[in-house]
C-alpha cells in the first residue's frame, strides 16, 4: 500500500511520472533484448572503423592534391597541407587536354553501359522466362566464362581486332565490351523473382516476347537495371588495361590513360596524378549517390531466387 502511494505522489509531481515509466521499462527489458541491444552497439561501432578506414586512402588522395609535389610522400604524413596549392586544380587543365580525356571516359561508359544494360537484359529474359531445349546447360556454360581470367584471351581478341582493323579506335572496346555474363547472371536473378503468371497473361493478351520484355518486364526491373549500369560505368570509367592496348593515339585517350602524361621517364609529377584522380571520381562519386537506393534494391534482390 505504501508502495501504491509513493508511485502515485511521484506520478502526480512534475516529471516524476517520467522517471518513474523509465525506470519501469529497463525493469521489464528482458536479458536477450540488453545482449542484443549491446551487440548491435557493437557492431555498429566496428562499421564505423571499417568505414573510417576504407576512406583512408580518398582523404589521403584530396590532401595530396592540395600539396606540392615535394611534400606528398612525407614522413609522417602531413593530412593537412601547411600551405593549400589550389593551382593544381587549375593548372591540370593546361598541363593536358584533360577535358578531352573526360569526354572520351563518359563516351565509352556511356555507349558500352547502354549496350550491356542492353543485351544482358534480353539475355537474361530467355534465360529466365522463355523455355527452350538446352536452356539451362547453356547458360552454365556462358556463366562459366566469368572464371576465365582476361589475361588468358587478351592476344587472342587482340589478334582478332587488328585483323578486322579496328585497332586504335573506340569500337574495338565497345564490340568487346558490349556484352557480359555478370550482366546476363545479375539480371536473371532479378527476373527470376518476377512471377511468370505475368508473362503467361501477356502471352494470353497477344504479346510477342520483345512485347513482354519491354512493356512487362522491364517495367519492374528498375533496380537490377540500375545496380547493372552502375557496375558497368564505373567498371569501363576506371578501365586502365583495355584502353591502354587498343588506343594508341593521344586524343583518344581515357582520364586513366591521360594521368600517365605526369608520369617522366625518371620521376613523376604525383601532385597532378593526384589532383587528377580526384577529378576523375567526382563523375562516379555523383552517379553513385543519384543511384544508390535503386543499386542496394537491386543487389539485395537479386539472390532472393535462384
Amino acid at each position: 500500500m505504501t508502495n501504491l502511494t509513493e508511485d502515485l505522489k511521484a506520478e502526480a509531481m512534475p516529471g516524476g511520472g517520467n522517471d518513474i515509466s523509465a525506470r519501469n521499462e529497463f525493469r521489464r527489458r528482458s536479458p536477450r533484448e540488453q545482449k542484443a541491444r549491446t551487440v548491435n552497439v557493437i557492431v555498429y561501432a566496428v562499421l564505423v572503423v571499417l568505414v573510417a578506414a576504407l576512406m583512408v586512402p580518398f582523404i589521403w588522395m584530396v590532401s595530396s592534391s592540395l600539396k606540392e609535389n615535394n611534400q606528398v610522400f612525407t614522413v609522417p604524413i602531413q593530412w593537412i597541407p601547411e600551405e593549400f596549392v589550389w593551382s593544381n586544380y587549375s593548372d591540370i587543365w593546361t598541363r593536358i587536354p584533360m577535358m578531352g580525356y573526360l569526354q572520351n571516359s563518359l563516351y565509352l561508359s556511356v555507349i558500352i553501359t547502354v549496350l550491356q544494360v542492353l543485351t544482358g537484359s534480353l539475355a537474361a529474359y530467355g534465360f529466365s522466362k522463355v523455355r527452350f531445349p538446352g536452356r539451362d546447360v547453356l547458360f552454365l556454360c556462358y556463366i562459366g566464362t566469368i572464371a576465365v581470367p582476361w589475361q588468358a584471351y587478351m592476344v587472342p581478341q587482340y589478334i582478332m581486332m587488328q585483323q578486322l582493323g579496328l585497332t586504335n579506335s573506340f569500337n574495338a572496346l565497345i564490340l568487346l565490351q558490349a556484352f557480359g555474363a555478370f550482366g546476363v547472371f545479375l539480371m536473371r536473378q532479378y527476373y527470376m523473382t518476377i512471377p511468370d503468371e505475368l508473362c503467361e497473361a501477356a502471352r494470353i493478351d497477344g504479346l510477342s516476347e520483345y512485347g513482354i520484355w519491354a512493356r512487362v518486364i522491364l517495367p519492374l526491373s528498375k533496380p537490377a537495371l540500375a545496380s547493372l549500369a552502375l557496375l558497368t560505368f564505373v567498371n569501363t570509367w576506371n578501365d586502365y588495361m583495355g584502353p591502354f592496348i587498343y588506343l594508341t593515339s593521344n586524343r583518344l585517350w581515357t582520364v586513366q590513360l591521360g594521368l600517365r602524361s605526369f608520369v617522366g621517364q625518371f620521376d613523376a609529377e604525383f601532385a597532378m596524378i593526384m589532383t587528377g584522380s580526384v577529378i576523375s571520381v567526382v563523375p562516379i562519386l555523383i552517379i553513385f549517390l543519384v543511384g544508390q537506393r535503386y543499386f542496394i534494391q537491386g543487389i539485395a534482390t537479386s539472390g532472393m531466387k535462384g
